[in-house]
């Protein structure tokens, strides 16, 4: 099985395999600035397998970023060194690529019958590669919904990172494979399947007799790297640090109404869409200028605070695979245009793989957006060593009291949210937050960002 493949590498002009017994050393690249190891996931080649040049080999896992190596030159995997689950250093070696085991295989096919037993022992050969490659590696959570959906993993072309398939790819597959079930499913409707149903509504009409259960449901399986990750620094948060959060509320209505005046021109102009976060984003950093312990770290050991030049904003992303918090560097020197772009371009490329473990170091603080998903406000856990997390819950329209011009209290409905800012009371005080959560209410409540928005 391993001569077609070999073959097709030794006819392909473009990448030259290394010399007849020469090896090549993979070795674990440095990828990042404060990445020191990795973990070795998973094998995306076994040992005797034809690879190519740039062709991902081996799955690294950090506590940054999952991350894809690639062959460096083409020939055959000869020699895997660090097995799977193994955590290896930087520089550390990997596996070995050659052409010696390749040289030794190649021979035996031109030795058989060369029209026939060509033709038949490739055909098989390449099949199998051809199924198994455009699936690569799977998450449980991927090939369970495949499974419940009835897509066939072998068909689906992935669009994450090194071609994996994700949860959207399945998804799409599905709706694109929905009319072929139907089609072959008209005897499934059976008498019996009907009537069962109408007599548990009768009797339960609140039961949710007809609801199946998630593809999880009574299963088991090991923690990833990254969820192994985020226990560890989240329950650590906790044990080191004093947190609490403040809250605050803020009347955001004249920025719903910049938003619905602009959006329009402003996709067509900067090609994202403007949604509320760029808005806090550049309320927090305003904020950070005036209250530099917000923009901190502490270090109890050693008795010093580290007051932090730049404001690089973590932003949370929720992802398949868990939370990762990409950052925007030097968020202060940009304008909300500028900040729209940074968001919707690291969130893309969080969700899609294709984030370094640069984009996820180096900040110094964090927001993250916990009212996507409708929640009104969260408590936050400190992203350490920062000394401040904020977050946001959900714009809501709902009546509030406010003073009209001629000074009266009125009833109006307004678009509320709640900001709640969770912070390490060994460095920052009550008095502090609720300072630094009133600049940012004022700054929304005023929402003078006409001029930024080319307005």
């Amino acid at each position: 099985p391993v001569t077609p493949p070999v073959a097709a590498e030794e006819a392909a002009p473009a990448p030259a395999p290394a010399a007849a017994g020469a090896e090549s050393i993979i070795v674990l690249p440095a990828l990042g600035e404060s990445v020191t190891e990795g973990t070795i996931t998973r094998w995306l080649k076994s040992e005797g397998d034809a690879v190519a040049v740039d062709e991902p080999i081996v799955e690294i896992s950090t506590d940054k970023v999952d991350t894809e190596i690639p062959a460096a030159v083409a020939g055959v995997l000869i020699k895997i060194t660090a097995p799977e689950d193994s955590v290896i250093e930087v520089g550390g070696e990997l596996g070995r690529i050659g052409s010696s085991v390749a040289a030794t295989p190649a021979p035996a096919a031109p030795t058989t019958p060369a029209p026939a037993a060509p033709a038949e022992s490739t055909a098989p050969a390449p099949a199998a590669p051809a199924e198994s490659t455009p699936s690569g590696y799977v998450t449980p959570l991927v090939r369970r919904m495949a499974s419940d959906a009835g897509v066939d993993l072998t068909t689906v072309t992935g669009t994450g990172a090194g071609g994996r398939i994700t949860k959207t790819d399945v998804v799409a597959a599905s709706a694109g494979t929905t009319a072929a079930p139907t089609a072959a499913a008209p005897p499934a409707p059976t008498p019996p399947s009907a009537p069962t149903p109408p007599p548990a509504t009768a009797q339960k009409p609140n039961a949710p007799a007809t609801l199946a259960s998630g593809p999880l449901a009574g299963t088991t399986e090991p923690l990833s790297r990254l969820r192994k990750v985020i226990a560890q620094r989240m329950v650590e948060s906790l044990q080191v640090s004093a947190q609490l959060t403040t809250v605050v509320e803020v009347d955001v209505t004249r920025i719903a109404a910049v938003r619905k005046r602009v959006k329009t021109s402003f996709e067509q102009r900067e090609g994202v869409k403007l949604s509320f976060m760029p808005f806090f984003v550049k309320a927090s950093v305003e904020a950070l200028k005036q209250y530099p312990q917000i923009n901190a770290s502490i270090d109890i050991a050693a008795g010093t605070v580290t007051y932090y030049a730049d404001e690089n904003i973590g932003i949370a992303v929720d992802t398949e695979r868990g939370l990762l918090v990409p950052v925007i560097h030097q968020a202060g020197d940009l304008n909300v245009a500028g900040i729209a772009r940074q968001i919707a371009d690291l969130a893309e490329r969080t969700r899609t793989g294709k984030v370094s473990p640069d984009d996820l170091s180096g900040g110094t603080f964090t927001v993250t957006n916990t009212g996507s998903r409708g929640a009104l406000f969260d408590t936050p856990i400190v992203n350490l060593p920062q000394v401040a997390i904020l977050g946001t819950g959900a714009v809501v329209k709902r009546p509030v009291a406010v003073t009209d011009d001629n000074g009266q209290d009125v009833i109006a409905i307004r678009s509320m949210v709640y900001l709640a800012l969770s912070y390490d009371h060994r460095l920052v005080d009550g008095a502090d937050a609720a300072r630094f959560l009133s600049t940012m209410k004022a700054r929304l409540e005023e929402a003078t960002f006409d001029a930024e928005l080319g307005l």
